[in-house]
Formats: C-alpha cells, sequence, structure tokens
C-alpha cells in the first residue's frame, strides 16, 4: 500500500474510531456493564420481535454507515470527521435520498441496540444522540457546508431531508 492510501486509511480509521464507534459500541458498552444489560435470547413473542427488529436495525445501520464512509473517500476526498470534512461535495449514493446518512446510519444502531437489547437505559442514549445531532447538524454542521459550498449545497439541502430519507432518490442537476 502507498504512503498516500495508508494515510488516506489512517484517516478514515481514526475518524471512524472515534465518532460512530464511541457511538454505537464503546458507549453502549458501558451503558450495558454499568446498568446490568445482557442479551437475552429466549423471551415471550413480542421481546423475541423487538430483538429481531432491533438486530435488523443493526444491520441497516451499519451498511448505510459503511456506504457513506465508501462516498466520503470516494466523492468528497475527506472522511466524516468534522476536523477532516470532504473536500468535495457528496450528492451521490446514499446523499441522494439524505443529507446525513452517517447520522442516520448511528441512530438506526443505536435505536436498533436499544430494542434488541430490550433495554430502557439504551433507549435514553439514542435519545440523547438523536438529540444532540438535531441540534449540532442545523446550528453547526449545514452552516459550514454552506459556506464551504455556496449555491451547490443550498439547492441539496433544499431538496433532500436531514436525518429521515426521502422516498426516491433526488436527481442532481449537473450544468
Amino acid at each position: 500500500m502507498s504512503g498516500g492510501r495508508l494515510a488516506t486509511l489512517s484517516r478514515h480509521l481514526l475518524s471512524i474510531a472515534i465518532l460512530p464507534f464511541t457511538v454505537t459500541v464503546l458507549v453502549p458498552l458501558w451503558i450495558a456493564r454499568e446498568n446490568d444489560v445482557r442479551l437475552e435470547v429466549a423471551g415471550d413473542a413480542l421481546h423475541v420481535a423487538a430483538r429481531v427488529a432491533g438486530v435488523m436495525l443493526i444491520v441497516l445501520g451499519l451498511v448505510l454507515a459503511a456506504s457513506t464512509i465508501r462516498w466520503f473517500a470516494k466523492e468528497g476526498k475527506g472522511t466524516l470527521a468534522p476536523w477532516d470534512p470532504p473536500r468535495e461535495l457528496v450528492v451521490r449514493g446514499a446523499y441522494r435520498y439524505v443529507r446525513n446518512p452517517m447520522i442516520s446510519g448511528v441512530l438506526l444502531v443505536v435505536f436498533g441496540e436499544a430494542l434488541a437489547l430490550w433495554s430502557r437505559p439504551h433507549l435514553w442514549w439514542a435519545l440523547v444522540v438523536l438529540a444532540a445531532n438535531l441540534l449540532y447538524i442545523p446550528l453547526v454542521e449545514e452552516p459550514a457546508l454552506a459556506r464551504r459550498f455556496g449555491a451547490p449545497y443550498e439547492e441539496y439541502r433544499r431538496n433532500v431531508p436531514r436525518i429521515v430519507p426521502r422516498r426516491r432518490p433526488w436527481g442532481v442537476r449537473r450544468s
């Protein structure tokens, strides 16, 4: 692997370890330990259905997050980290459906964990993550993106929802 590719891989791994890994793995493990939460395999139909739905949300969230990282690297020439943001506006792939697919993926994972574990403390964590992003994105991230990318970002923002995906992909008009 060349030095440039290794540096790029290192940047992505660092941003993944610090941000989504902490939110989706480290904190939930700590919550589980502190609250003696364990994954139960048996249970009544409601609990089994909740666990299955939770696992499905986790898998969907991981797929969405992985595709986001790929598009950030391929199209955006940056990472998901605020200290190493994409240098190009990414409006392909999952970004045609939702402006923040990484956050959507992380939210799917943390809400999936709450369901799969049938855990109120994990549900509270998921709600904290949701609230933090509902504040951070419009107050910090979006103004920075508008300054960096200008009119193309404003058009994108008008047409693609922030966290909940649209049904059909947004058709990007290229000039």
